[in-house]
């Protein structure tokens, strides 16, 4: 929301009057790590599965990349209890809302995980303003690319879900 002054009715009277004026403003972006994803579908109740049932609404914009998909369907398949049809139906659906960004540059090893690094790569490239994960201290360095690390209860009361 962007505030804009309205113009006073004497050159010398303060101006106190705000005509408040919406932008257009993109929703934030942001890189889902893999344990968010394992998190969704292990608990209906639980703030991962939340925050991926907002995905719909606009509120905000995910990105993937080729590799990052294939991780989620490799680690999908041995961490839940879901088949390989329904893992690629939620793939499929995460690939038709999401920022498809291609990766032209690896400058790996930056973080201690490569599979990390994968993540912090994805969310340089696409300019994401967060990495959401449940493993912050494994993403100590995005600070230094502007990224910021966040759970997903944070980054929901950051959207206001």
């Amino acid at each position: 929301m962007i505030l804009r002054r309205l113009p006073s009715e004497s050159e010398g009277t303060p101006l106190r009057c705000y005509d408040t004026v919406c932008a257009t403003m993109s929703p934030v972006r942001v890189v889902l790590d893999t344990n968010v994803l394992v998190s969704t579908f292990r608990s209906r109740e639980g703030v991962a599965f939340r925050l991926i049932s907002l995905l719909r609404e606009g509120r905000f914009d995910i990105s993937v990349s080729v590799p990052l998909v294939l991780e989620y369907e490799d680690v999908l398949l041995r961490a839940t209890s879901l088949d390989r049809e329904d893992i690629l139906a939620v793939l499929r659906f995460l690939c038709s809302v999401a920022h498809q960004q291609k990766i032209f540059y690896l400058w790996r090893p930056f973080l201690p995980d490569p599979k990390d690094d994968m993540v912090l790569e994805l969310a340089v490239a696409s300019q994401a303003r967060y990495v959401v994960t449940y493993n912050g201290k494994d993403f100590g360095a995005a600070q230094r690319f502007g990224l910021q690390v966040l759970t997903p209860k944070a980054f929901l009361d950051v959207i206001g879900g």
